[in-house]
């Protein structure tokens, strides 16, 4: 590594990025930099946020492979036999829609929306009952909690197994990351501490044991890395395959675009650039993983929550990429 050529980095974190815990940057399956901050090291275990969505797709993907999710058209409201609905809007909601965040919800982001998502002992029953809305199905319509537990629901019912012990044995172990357990936080001072931790080892669920698909993860900085090693090898680790290729293709395509950012979205992944290809994995406080398949490139960020930090897409592609 050239710490020397990277010193600029540094101090730019130390002024503008403080709540960066760790950043690592690989290029070849060559190591560039690697560097941690605010007490943190490479075991430290930071809560990645939205980040979760990103490797749930892959989860998504390895079961269909599996057969365990043959249709991607088929309503969601046929995975829960137990939620009754007339609502013709409802019930044409498809998985597809989920995963590409263009199904709607009357559910509004904000402080009272979340004090109430995180009130409820069952995510499953809560989602359920937002779906619909005023929104047309096809809109992009990014919903950070509640559309990615219906998917966590629906990978949980049809591997018969929770999405943590689905997760250990598919993805995480053949990886080498560790994920020790399934973690339930039981107050607002609970979730304020998991959030700021830097020690805490596992996957938050509610009180039904359903691990949230949209956020709740802990991982260290390498084990991002180890994510976006995956993704380049086109699926594969050490030979071994692990996320099919065809789901790669379609995760990695044009589904729909946020048009307020313009960002395109594929399958729980941003598009950051769709010829070269590069993809993003995004999550609050700027936690990221940036896979830049031409440049065979890794970046990998992790920081602890902070409300409106500047945009990490940004900081790699003025301040990193110039120094590789």
């Amino acid at each position: 590594m050239n710490e020397e050529k990277f010193k600029p980095i540094q101090q730019k974190i130390k002024t503008d990025y403080q709540n960066i815990t760790g950043i690592i940057v690989q290029k070849n399956d060559q190591l560039l930099y690697e560097e941690y901050f605010n007490n943190c090291d490479a075991s430290s275990k930071i809560h990645v946020y939205s980040i979760t969505k990103s490797i749930l797709s892959l989860l998504l993907g390895i079961a269909q492979e599996q057969g365990y999710l043959n249709e991607l058209d088929r309503p969601i409201v046929s995975y829960f036999p137990d939620y009754p609905t007339k609502n013709t809007t409802i019930k044409n909601i498809t998985l597809e829609n989920l995963i590409t965040m263009t199904a709607p919800f009357k559910y509004k982001s904000g402080p009272l929306a979340y004090i109430k998502y995180f009130m409820s002992k069952d995510w499953v029953k809560f989602t359920l009952k937002q779906l619909g809305g005023k929104q047309q199905i096809g809109e992009f319509n990014y919903t950070p909690l509640i559309g990615p537990d219906l998917l966590s629901a629906v990978l949980s019912r049809s591997t018969n197994q929770n999405v943590l012990e689905f997760a250990r044995k598919e993805l995480f172990e053949p990886l080498g990351i560790d994920v020790e357990k399934t973690i339930y936080l039981k107050s607002a001072k609970e979730q304020m501490a998991f959030n700021q931790s830097t020690t805490s080892n596992g996957w938050v669920a509610d009180s039904t044991g359903l691990n949230a698909g949209g956020w709740g993860l802990t991982l260290t900085t390498r084990e991002l890395v180890k994510i976006g090693r995956l993704i380049l090898n086109q699926g594969s680790w050490n030979g071994q395959p692990i996320v099919p290729k065809s789901w790669l293709t379609m995760m990695q395509k044009k589904h729909s675009c946020w048009e307020q950012e313009q960002l395109d979205y594929g399958y729980l992944w941003w598009i950051i650039d769709p010829i070269k290809p590069i993809i993003a994995a995004m999550g609050d406080g700027g936690n990221v993983i940036y896979i830049d398949h031409e440049q065979k490139l890794i970046i990998a960020i992790t920081a602890l929550f902070k409300e409106n930090v500047y945009d990490r897409v940004d900081f790699i592609q003025q301040e990193i990429l110039p120094l590789i």
